[in-house]
């Protein structure tokens, strides 16, 4: 059976499935993001063009096809249905002369809330779906993945990952899918708010990988085409000639952050800048206030990037996102809910493995435990999951009921979602329960960070913001900013990224305390790139300098920089963008 549209054809899985080699995501099981498929409206389109001529000096000259390709997702949205509901209500209210129904429909619809609606959903679309704004005449594998031997990498590291697992079910005669008894889904159902109480024997269960190995799969690529004789030297772990930015190019992206502008992570007791006699944390809640009733996620986006209010993150950040949890969510969620009560997963015990090595023993986040089951054993079984292949270089692998015959109709994705946990898979959750008490806006939420942000992080991709580039990213910027560090560590046979590079996979989770975890997360998500992970990395080096000097071994390095979780992150990022930190430092 294929796995297919919605919730409803999350697949029933059988007493056991078998991996096969993994396919091209073209061959694979897919969902959509929804089922519901309405014709276009005279509205909708309108709108789109509307914004469209905003974005012609980036689309170039496809910007009719890139519309049309925008317009028609957009009705594959489970957001269209309401929209094209609530449009038809409202209109129903006004009195259009037959003239001029079509000018005057369209501006009675600027600046209204249906308005700011509609271009939260076109430009939250062009986010999630990045390769909308493509030209429509490259080929799918090139808007995965445009280098070959990338693609080759990553395949090649997909079948790892499956053997892994294959072997571990053979080694512990477990099987990938089977459907509990009667008496293990009661079970299920009345511990489903204190899953953390499972008695189940895990200690044969062991990650299927870790950060370290993920690396050492980067550090082993090379490209075939390139010409070894030029003067560019490649000399850290990462051999990789791919472009990613300099502290120049850094400081132009992230301008608010080099420059002097006041932050709410580093001056909230500072006069305010429009209102001297309220505190800036003060002000900033009084126009955080605002911006949320605007309900703009672009307004939203600017508004965190000097800073996002600590009670008004999580709403803020829904904006952003452009999430807004209803009833079908919740729904939803129940649905998989009942699908992890049905079927138990080989991948249960990986990620229930997880949580015990990872939250369970961070004095942050243990306290979540039950709330962290709930939401990683329903993620896993989430369909809608593989629509994100379509623009990642990854593929599902893929399994097949035992005794049937490999085929377009047999094949399923496994797990449900398509991927396959790494030690730390949890951390990319933990931080979010800090922030939503409802599972159901805690799973929403990471769902949504996963799919535009985290995936890049465990995966082989030449993208800038994939992990091989941002681990090039931190040489680089360590070469030429930290140059005597660099030389010492050289000259020590040191190397920094393997100590840098779980916290770059991880987004520093776990690592930092949560106020300055989300204070980091706020950049990520204003400025919409990862890249602030290798400068952070950078400025946590320079800062731990001097202890660095005076290190000899590989060891004693681990040591400086086993623990950062005193750093705070708005002072360190200013730090590493100043504009004198291309020379060389004396001292």
């Amino acid at each position: 059976m294929r796995a297919s549209n919605g919730v409803n054809n999350i697949l029933p899985y059988g007493d056991d499935l078998n991996f096969i080699q993994s396919l091209p995501l073209h061959d694979a099981p897919h969902s959509s993001s929804s089922p519901l498929r309405f014709p276009c409206t005279a509205p909708s389109r309108r709108s789109l063009a509307a914004s469209a001529t905003m974005l012609r000096h980036e689309l170039g000259t496809n910007i009719t096809a890139i519309v049309n390709r925008l317009a028609s997702e957009l009705q594959n949205t489970s957001f269209y249905a309401d929209f094209l509901t609530d449009v038809q209500t409202a209109m129903a209210t006004q009195n259009f002369s037959t003239e001029r129904f079509s000018t005057e429909c369209y501006e009675w619809t600027q600046g209204s809330s249906l308005d700011t609606r509609l271009r939260n959903a076109l430009y939250h679309l062009m986010h999630v779906q990045p390769t909308l704004l493509a030209n429509p005449d490259t080929p799918r594998h090139v808007l995965k993945e445009p280098l070959a031997y990338v693609r080759k990498a990553q395949s090649s590291w997909e079948r790892r990952l499956v053997k892994c697992v294959n072997s571990m079910a053979t080694e512990l005669s477990i099987p990938l899918a089977r459907r509990r008894t009667k008496q293990e889904r009661e079970d299920v159902s009345e511990r489903w708010f204190e899953l953390s109480t499972d008695e189940s024997d895990l200690t044969m269960i062991r990650p299927v990988y870790a950060p370290k190995d993920f690396l050492e799969v980067l550090s082993s690529l090379r490209n075939p085409n390139y010409d070894e004789s030029t003067d560019e030297n490649l000399w850290g772990c990462i051999q990789l000639p791919l472009k990613v930015k300099d502290l120049k190019g850094l400081v132009e992206v992230y301008g608010e952050l080099a420059c002097c502008c006041k932050h709410t992570g580093l001056d909230e007791t500072v006069p305010g800048e429009h209102k001297p006699n309220l505190t800036l944390a003060d002000e900033r809640l009084i126009i955080g206030q605002k911006v949320v009733e605007k309900n703009h996620g672009p307004l939203s986006k600017e508004f965190c990037k000097t800073g996002c209010p600590a009670g008004l993150r999580a709403v803020l950040w829904h904006q952003v996102l452009g999430l807004e949890v209803t009833d079908k969510h919740c729904k939803y969620f129940d649905e998989l809910k009942k699908r992890v009560v049905q079927h138990e997963l080989l991948v249960d015990k990986l990620i229930m493995k997880d949580i015990q090595l990872t939250a369970s023993n961070d004095d942050q986040y243990f306290v979540f435990e039950d709330i962290l089951y709930q939401v990683l054993l329903c993620f896993f079984r989430d369909t809608e999951m593989l629509s994100h292949f379509e623009h990642s270089s990854a593929s599902p692998p893929l399994s097949v009921a035992r005794g049937q015959t490999p085929s377009p109709d047999t094949l399923v994705a496994y797990p449900p979602c398509g991927i396959i946990p790494f030690h730390g898979f949890t951390m990319y959750a933990a931080p979010l329960s800090c922030l939503y008490e409802d599972p159901v806006q805690l799973y929403f939420t990471f769902r949504e960070m996963y799919c535009r942000y985290w995936y890049r992080l465990h995966v082989v991709t030449s993208h800038t913001q994939g992990a091989a580039a941002l681990a090039l990213q931190f040489e680089l910027l360590l070469q030429s900013s930290e140059t005597r560090l660099w030389q010492h560590c050289a000259a020590m046979g040191i190397q920094l990224l393997p100590i840098v590079f779980k916290w770059i996979v991880r987004g520093f989770s776990g690592y930092l305390i949560p106020d300055q975890l989300f204070i980091l997360w706020d950049v990520i998500l204003s400025w919409e790139s990862l890249e602030v992970l290798p400068v952070l990395a950078l400025a946590i080096v320079s800062f731990r300098r001097e202890n660095l000097m005076d290190v000899t071994s590989q060891q004693s390095a681990d040591a400086v920089l086993s623990d950062i979780t005193a750093i705070r992150v708005i002072p360190l990022l200013k730090l590493a963008l100043a504009s004198d930190r291309g020379r060389d430092r004396e001292t």
